[in-house]
């Protein structure tokens, strides 16, 4: 619909430069100009619609209606003009053609053909020195054909497109499926490494304590730091893998504490605005971006300010991560992923897989923003639909 929208304005152009060039007498001047100019502006106003938003389901029916109605006047109210004219019945069809509408590109195609022929008998009656000649019904003809075409081509794009559609529906399922897997699969990881080796190691530290009691012994000492050094990485281990605050709290309070502890690793000036957007279907998905996209800016971005923000917007949640750092070419993320360097680039496959999106805008010296933006997700309060 924004594509014919679009290509309705060169038409209305090429309508007034074969007027003028044809230098032809009008059969009711003003009211030609009247009805080209009120065309015009109808046809202005419904791209601006088209562009803004969403438009009823019948807009392209309406619009569609005008465009001949429209012609057909024109064609009605010009005296030599018809002959410059007519051939736009040729293009109409075609313009119909992007909106994937085979029924109103079959019913638009017989009509321009018919409006094609009443304007030529009308002509016909009234100028008698011209008559029908027989191309006309020939051109008639090619009108017709040209709808039969016409819908043929939009009927093998409606099912080309609901083929892609039913594609993307079911790699949006294998990829969720996916990702839930992988989640379980940390999830029991992360309860493994907490109820043992940890544990394990919680109790060692016990009991070393308890013999550095009666022992003075510095290398007793060495050995605690070392199992409280191992016990403090096993536990951030078991949080990266599967974050409880995340899974109990929502997607909020996890990323106020991984900024927290995004800051203490390093010196940030830490710029956050985070809305509360509850625990969306794709939390998991955003809370790994953010981790991932901060991990980036501590290891490759030199920045000292680094600004986060969450919000809701719409029936999608928006994460937001900037740095003042030193920047790079966007277009080198493929190129790492060839490299097997998968981070951001598995960010981007999964987020186009299950129909979000991130962007990266991104200068050599002018700081990175990361726009990520999540699938469609219910509205804030509504429990999400069981998928089985």
């Amino acid at each position: 619909m924004r594509v014919s929208a679009v290509l309705r304005l060169p038409l209305l152009a090429l309508i007034g430069a074969l007027v003028v060039i044809w230098e032809v007498d009008h059969w009711l001047p003003g009211l030609y100009a009247v009805v080209l100019g009120i065309w015009a502006v109808a046809a202005m106003l419904w791209l601006v619609a088209v562009l803004r938003g969403p438009v009823p389901w019948w807009g392209g029916w309406v619009s569609t209606g005008v465009d001949v109605l429209m012609i057909l006047v024109l064609c009605l109210v010009s005296g030599g003009a018809t002959a410059a004219l007519l051939p736009v019945f040729f293009l109409l069809p075609i313009a119909v053609a992007f909106q994937d509408r085979p029924m109103l590109t079959a019913l638009l195609g017989i009509g321009t053909a018919t409006a094609y022929l009443a304007a030529w008998v009308v002509y016909s009656k009234r100028d008698d020195s011209v008559g029908l000649p027989d191309v006309v019904y020939t051109q008639f003809g090619f009108l017709l054909w040209g709808a039969v075409a016409m819908t043929a081509l939009c009927v093998v794009l409606v099912r080309r497109q609901a083929r892609v559609a039913k594609l993307q529906a079911v790699r949006r399922q294998l990829v969720s499926e996916a990702m839930q897997a992988d989640e379980r699969h940390n999830r029991e990881v992360a309860e493994n490494l907490h109820d043992g080796p940890l544990q394990t190691l919680l109790a060692a530290r016990l009991d070393l304590d308890e013999l550095q009691e009666n022992n003075d012994d510095p290398a007793l000492e060495v050995v605690r730091d070392a199992l409280q050094q191992t016990a403090a990485a096993l536990r951030s281990t078991v949080t990266q893998l599967h974050p409880q605050v995340l899974a109990q709290l929502g997607l909020t309070p996890a990323l106020r504490e991984l900024l927290r502890q995004f800051e203490s690793r390093a010196h940030y000036e830490i710029d956050a605005e985070l809305d509360d957007v509850g625990k969306p279907e794709s939390q998991q998905l955003l809370y790994r971006a953010a981790r991932e996209l901060l991990a980036n800016i501590y290891k490759h971005a030199d920045a000292t300010t680094v600004r986060v923000g969450l919000s809701r917007q719409g029936d999608r949640v928006v994460l937001t991560v900037s740095d003042d750092g030193k920047g790079f070419d966007p277009a080198s993320v493929e190129r790492y992923v060839a490299d097997g360097h998968i981070g951001l680039g598995s960010l981007l496959a999964r987020f186009d897989a299950m129909g979000g999106s991130l962007k990266v805008s991104s200068e050599e010296g002018h700081g990175t923003q990361v726009t990520v933006t999540s699938p469609p997700e219910p509205p804030l309060g509504k429990p999400a639909e069981i998928r089985t």
